[in-house]
């Protein structure tokens, strides 16, 4: 494993050949060779529309560096988190925030598939890495002597929830690319999933959301991995600098044993050929990310990540229209993995299916009712939103027309993942209702949800006098509850949905669902 003391150097065999690295470990044993065969592009955020972000990078599916979009005018973490030397600020942290409790990687110890944590509190995490650094000045005046006492581990402090923990102060401003957000700006209103037998009050926090702060001291590493319901995700450094691997999805295989179930865990490891046979043949793309510069990391690129210098992050994971059916394909893959694992029991077995979907939310963080539930919810603010648009400035063209067909492009992938999921009897049989609309018109939840969704997308196209008109709007306003009381009052399955989609749309006219084609799993 890396280590702050770990050393790279890169042999090229011709200017326009592959690059093979090999990385040296401190022992001075050669590791095996990772094929390189480009940076990942380097784009001004200033200087990219969000339409041109959405069809270069959101629709193919492609990672990129943007530069330009961390202003420290709304970035107040750039400056508050980081010293005149563009170090982090420990002290400021421990002052703050040393209370916090937080969780730490080791990131010279492996437990399963990640790396070893425990929770401490940020100033216990601080210290350490003090202490780290002491130890390592201590060592590069004595080289050549041995040590004095036992070595210390490498943290990593990981997925703290820092803007749920402390909504007041605003450390950033997500940059306009990302906020078409639907993971977070549910979760802001709603639980993705609630285990009545489990579920704990001091376990508020940790399930809440998806953005957090990453603090890390030089050498501190995270094992390859694709990212969490395979959502998309964007990382910021606030100081610092991250060496990054890619590998693309369709080359995803070649990472995993014969059995497709384990995959490999540190590429720069001595990697057996026997267990992952098509590892050599992985062909890789890097980048350097510096201190205020973002990445977005796209659904299902495999990745590693290396802090060649103390740094400190922002990261988001998120999915929206244009990703959605990778966490469905994610959900059908697991469940079937599920499904499998516990055949042999099924026919003594009194709730087979519960106990699938059980599983199932257990290992990949929701099931199949708490997608639906999802997806439900967002057809519907969805449609609200559409029928208000098209009541108060009609079906013609211009800017509300332009929010409209994004309204209507998402309705369009609702409606497809929901006929995929009747496609194969997904919640066929469920006797409890999963949205009530009624209910939800008179709930304060899907009234906030319905108003971040509509001014994200007023925010996004930049039409900021739909945004004032929208200020002045009330739940009352957007829904006419005579018009939705004649379609179908409470969703089951995804053939309500899919009703309830059709029927909601039947009578604007020129407005119409159209299933596009968004993202697939290679």
């Amino acid at each position: 494993m890396f280590s702050s003391s770990s050393s790279f150097f890169v042999v090229f065999s011709g200017q326009n050949q592959k690059q093979k690295q090999v990385v040296k470990c401190e022992r001075g044993m050669s590791m095996g060779p990772i094929n390189i065969k480009g940076e990942i592009e380097r784009v001004n955020g200033k200087e990219l529309s969000y339409s041109e972000f959405v069809k270069r990078y959101m629709e193919k599916n492609q990672p990129v560096v943007l530069t330009g979009l961390m202003d420290p005018h709304y970035w107040r973490s750039s400056t508050d988190w980081v010293t005149l030397q563009g170090q982090p600020n420990f002290q400021y942290f421990s002052t703050h925030f040393g209370a916090s409790k937080v969780q730490v990687a080791d990131c010279d110890t492996r437990e399963f598939t990640d790396q070893k944590r425990e929770e401490m509190m940020v100033s216990d995490f601080i210290a350490r890495c003090l202490q780290l650094e002491e130890a390592s000045a201590v060592q590069c005046y004595n080289e050549n002597s041995s040590s004095n006492g036992p070595s210390i581990s490498v943290p990593y402090l990981k997925d703290w929830h820092f803007v749920k923990e402390y909504p007041e102060y605003v450390a950033y401003v997500t940059p306009m690319f990302f906020c078409d957000d639907w993971l977070n700006l549910y979760l802001d209103n709603f639980r993705i999933h609630i285990d009545s037998d489990t579920q704990q009050p001091d376990k508020e926090i940790c399930c809440s959301d998806y953005r957090f702060v990453y603090m890390g001291v030089k050498g501190s590493w995270t094992p390859l991995h694709a990212d969490v319901f395979r959502s998309y995700s964007w990382s910021g450094n606030v100081c610092g600098k991250k060496r990054w691997l890619f590998l693309d999805p369709s080359q995803c295989h070649l990472v995993f044993d014969r059995n497709m179930k384990n995959c490999v865990y540190n590429i720069f490891d001595e990697v057996s050929n026997s267990k992952f046979p098509g590892f050599s043949e992985a062909i890789w793309l890097e980048c350097t990310q510096n201190a205020g510069e973002i990445i977005f990391v796209p659904s299902g690129w495999y990745h590693q990540v290396h802090n060649l210098e103390d740094t400190i992050s922002i990261n988001h994971n998120w999915f929206n229209a244009y990703n959605l059916s990778w966490v469905w394909n994610l959900l059908l893959r697991d469940y079937n993995e599920a499904k499998e694992y516990i055949e042999d029991i099924k026919d003594i077995c009194d709730d087979f299916e519960g106990l699938c979907q059980r599983n199932l939310a257990a290992n990949t963080g929701m099931n199949f009712y708490d997608f639906f539930t999802f997806i439900s919810y967002f057809a519907l603010a969805n449609l609200v939103l559409l029928r208000y648009m098209n009541r108060r400035y009609g079906n013609g063209t211009g800017s509300s027309s332009t929010i409209s067909q994004h309204f209507s492009m998402n309705l369009g992938c609702l409606r497809k993942i929901a006929s995929e999921m009747k496609s194969m009897h997904a919640l066929e049989g469920n006797h409890d209702y999963v949205v009530d609309m009624i209910e939800a018109f008179e709930d304060p939840r899907f009234s906030k949800l319905c108003m971040h969704v509509g001014r994200t997308y007023i925010m996004i196209q930049e039409q900021s006098y739909l945004s004032l008109d929208f200020e002045c709007t009330s739940m009352c306003d957007l829904v006419d509850l005579n018009d939705m009381k004649s379609y179908t009052s409470q969703i089951y399955t995804p053939e309500d949905l899919i009703k309830f989609i059709d029927n909601g749309v039947a009578e604007l006219g020129d407005c119409f669902i159209e299933e596009q084609p968004i993202l697939h799993v290679a």
